[in-house]
């Protein structure tokens, strides 16, 4: 590939344009609004120049709404040999382009497993794909160039190529992306009128859980409008599943034992459901989850803490698998969750105090 065309310079299309334009491609980039494509232009993502001739490859990263309109258009005026969409949703799109008599010989559906919670050609950066899945639905008639343009693209941008159906990856997503989305911002919203008291006493947990709930609603709306029919499917299971946890806990209020019994077996099944289905979500490097040791220690907020601990994890020759971080409410202080291989913890642990570290049990 050596030119290409991205329309669209949101936090995707510019990421794209970045990770091309830093491997060599030239890139053109074309947004509705002007701005948007200088800026990207600006942070090194191509120029806003129109392209002389076909482009090798036109990536189109506009809402779901938008992608069949805006490639129906790109194709009548020609301006790449292969065009492929980023949105979210898949089968939606297709069907519209087949509604508008386009061929569809020289189109490939795809979707980079990425993202991040601002929007815009500034959060844009080049190693935003890099080792994600990137499914690719390709069907029977689509031209083996254009697959091949797309797998180049995916190598470029370092993911990882996954092939899938559009409505399979249309009721994936609403599972691992769509319904999060929604429930984090359900979640967020019991905040918004909560007492200062209350809110102050937030931790990891509920940063964690609500912490998409900060993604541009504008845009969700986009997306959710696209895959309503397997969101709302997803939903309907939870809200069973909800209703028999209220359930659960209004028969641990009740003074009978046999009705207190019962709650704690609808809460406690709930529980180990949850236990059994996040033991699938993948590990590291997509690997099969594994089970790390918690090396939790004490640090301060000053500059170079981090480095520090760091350091000395390495000294000691342990590799730190995952890392979190909680900050103590109103002190310049937290906890630093170091997630170790198991055989590891106890030398880390025994390292760290050496060195100072004050460890919490």
């Amino acid at each position: 590939m050596r030119t290409a065309l991205v329309i669209g310079t949101g936090l995707i299309g510019t990421s794209v344009a970045l990770a091309l334009a830093g491997r060599g491609v030239r890139v053109h980039l074309s947004d509705h609004d002007p701005d948007r494509a200088r800026t990207a232009a600006a942070l090194g993502g191509g120029t806003v120049d129109e392209p002389e001739g076909p482009v090798d490859l036109a990536v189109v990263a506009v809402p779901p709404a938008h992608v069949a309109p805006t490639i129906a258009d790109a194709m009548r005026r020609g301006v790449a040999r292969g065009f492929l969409d980023v949105a979210s949703v898949k089968g939606g799109p297709r069907r519209e382009l087949e509604a508008l008599g386009c061929s569809l010989t020289r189109y490939l559906g795809t979707h980079p497993m990425a993202g991040a919670e601002r929007s815009g050609p500034l959060a844009g950066t080049a190693d935003l794909f890099e080792g994600r899945p990137w499914v690719l639905t390709p069907t029977s008639t689509t031209d083996t160039e254009v697959l091949n343009l797309a797998l180049e693209l995916v190598a470029l941008c370092r993911a990882v190529p996954v092939v899938m159906d559009a409505d399979a990856h249309d009721r994936a997503v609403a599972l691992v992306s769509h319904t999060p989305q929604l429930l984090s911002s359900m979640v967020a919203a019991r905040l918004e009128a909560a007492d200062e008291t209350a809110v102050r006493l937030c931790g990891q947990g509920i940063r964690d859980v609500t912490r998409i709930a900060a993604s541009d609603p504008a845009l969700w709306v986009d997306i959710l409008s696209a895959n309503p029919g397997p969101v709302a499917d997803i939903l309907a299971a939870v809200a069973t599943d909800l209703d028999e946890t209220v359930r659960s806990l209004r028969a641990l209020q009740s003074a009978d034992d046999a009705k207190r019994r019962d709650g704690t077996q609808g809460i406690e099944d709930v529980l180990r459901r949850g236990n059994a289905g996040r033991e699938r979500v993948p590990g590291k490097h997509g690997a099969a989850p594994a089970a790390y040791e918690t090396v939790s220690v004490l640090i301060g907020d000053q500059p170079g803490e981090l480095a520090r601990i760091f350091a000395d994890a390495g000294r000691a020759g342990v590799n730190i698998e995952d890392v979190r971080i909680e900050h103590a409410t109103g002190q310049q202080a937290g906890v630093i969750q170091l997630f170790v291989e198991p055989l590891a913890a106890p030398g880390l642990t025994a390292a760290l105090r050496e060195r100072g570290w004050s460890i919490r049990q």
